[in-house]
């Protein structure tokens, strides 16, 4: 029996012969052969979203290539990465590279692993990101070293990725032949490990201290690894002192970095720190326009605002909704318009809104803190009392209709200016503490399911 990479690279070559090259870049590419039976086969998709679609609406086309390659019948199966077991994870190739390998790909200069499709100007730019986008575009054309360490933080799906690879294609542009590496703080411990089981540590130390820029992506994945975070320690500060460029990427402000050595947090704070927010209203909307421009749609102005308006989490949950109307309209040979987009998006969120009344959010966020509702009408400011008041008035703000006076008067009469404080201060408070995070997406799946505590 071949083996299921093989199985699946030639299953993938046949599938991408059939359908639009946007479909097959959407849905097909994030994809890996989990497991392979006599019978069966198992692929590893992303998350649900991904699953569903491919269930839907390729199963049948999956199913009937890998007939005609196998010559027999054989049951698929879809699992989501979180589903898959971390040993059948590391069967994959391309999370372990060789030794051989990266001294290729990163010994020699002009080579990196920039993705060519971020840049500057695919960018979408607004008052949530525009302080960061400043900091990044002035790193990769400053050549003076202005901001050392760049540590770029904010919540998942945002946008920091994004500008990692924008800087590093910019300066590549620039100087082809610079010394660039981008990876994951996962892949460098990945590589330390392996270095440390080879007795190879000079060559580790070779691929990143002739570096003219290291970038870092989720540095907060070194969390609790002390040897990594030792081995780390002694490359930022071969770089630093040899005036080369660290940048990095967190989930956190570097202090609330739990886990992380406090002289590495002081080191990240020592350049210039820059936060994303979640995207407005009208970002969220430009960003549709831009992504859709990407796979070459037109996207109606009222489709577009009902898409921005329906997803409140990140840009890649907006992008995958957006994929999902053109997917739907593409099989469906529908014109995409409002009526298609509700009846695409209603299953995830058009009905789930319904439920958010300021009566119930606030109803909901006293029992789940235990207080009462007229605590948080009162001008009461302890933590026990300001903090489940902020978290109601940042969901009445991102999940009713209501102005921003309207939503003061219920809570006491409280100023317009202290609702848009509010949510300002959760929107930063979420990004940076995970216990806090998780009350507020607790709340509203109660709220969502209509229960009550």
């Amino acid at each position: 029996m071949e083996s299921k990479e093989t199985l699946w690279k030639e299953c993938l070559i046949k599938i991408e012969e059939q359908v639009p090259a946007e479909s097959y870049s959407a849905w097909f590419s994030p994809t890996y052969p989990h497991a392979l039976t006599e019978s069966g086969l198992t692929i590893a998709v992303p998350n649900d979203f991904y699953k569903e679609c491919l269930q839907e609406n390729y199963y049948e086309l999956i199913e009937s290539v890998l007939k005609t390659l196998t010559g027999k019948p054989i049951d698929l199966q879809f699992k989501t990465e979180a589903e898959c077991p971390d040993d059948e994870k590391k069967e994959i190739p391309v999370l372990k590279p060789t030794e051989e390998f990266l001294k290729v790909e990163y010994a020699s200069p002009g080579l990196s692993s920039i993705n060519p499709k971020y840049s500057f100007s695919n960018f979408i730019v607004g008052s949530s990101n525009q302080f960061a986008h400043a900091a990044a575009l002035s790193v990769a054309n400053n050549q003076v070293l202005t901001y050392n360490p760049l540590f770029i933080y904010g919540g998942v799906g945002l946008g920091k990725t994004h500008l990692l690879h924008a800087i590093g294609n910019t300066i590549l542009k620039k100087d082809p032949r610079s010394r660039i590496r981008y990876l994951s703080a996962e892949s460098f411990t990945v590589d330390l490990i392996e270095s440390l089981k080879r007795d190879n540590m000079p060559a580790f130390r070779d691929r990143y201290r002739p570096l003219d820029v290291l970038f870092v992506d989720d540095i907060q994945f070194l969390a609790g690894k002390d040897r990594t975070q030792e081995e780390f320690f002694y490359t930022f500060n071969a770089l630093y002192e040899s005036h080369k460029q660290v940048i990095l990427s967190s989930d956190k402000y570097p202090k609330d970095l739990i886990k992380i050595e406090e002289r590495l947090r002081s080191r990240f704070e020592s350049g210039l720190v820059a936060d994303i927010e979640i995207p407005d209203l009208e970002t969220k909307v430009a960003i549709i326009y831009k992504k859709a421009e990407a796979h070459n749609k037109f996207i109606p102005q009222d489709v577009a605002v009902f898409i921005a308006s329906n997803i409140k989490t990140n840009i890649r949950e907006l992008e995958g909704f957006l994929l999902r109307v053109i997917a739907f309209a593409s099989f469906t040979h529908r014109e995409i318009n409002l009526e298609l987009a509700q009846d695409v998006l209603k299953e995830f969120t058009y009905d789930k809104n319904k439920n958010f009344t300021i009566s119930t959010i606030m109803k909901t966020v006293a029992s789940y803190f235990d207080i009462k509702i007229s605590d948080m009408k009162s001008k009461k400011r302890s933590r026990e009392i300001s903090i489940p008041r902020q978290i109601a008035m940042y969901l009445c703000r991102e999940y009713t209709k209501y102005s921003l006076p309207d939503i003061g008067r219920h809570f006491g009469g409280k100023d317009h200016t202290t609702v848009i404080f509010s949510h300002k201060k959760l929107s930063k408070i979420i990004n940076e503490n995970g216990d806090l995070k998780k009350s507020v997406k607790e709340i509203i799946a109660l709220i969502e399911s209509g229960k009550t505590l």
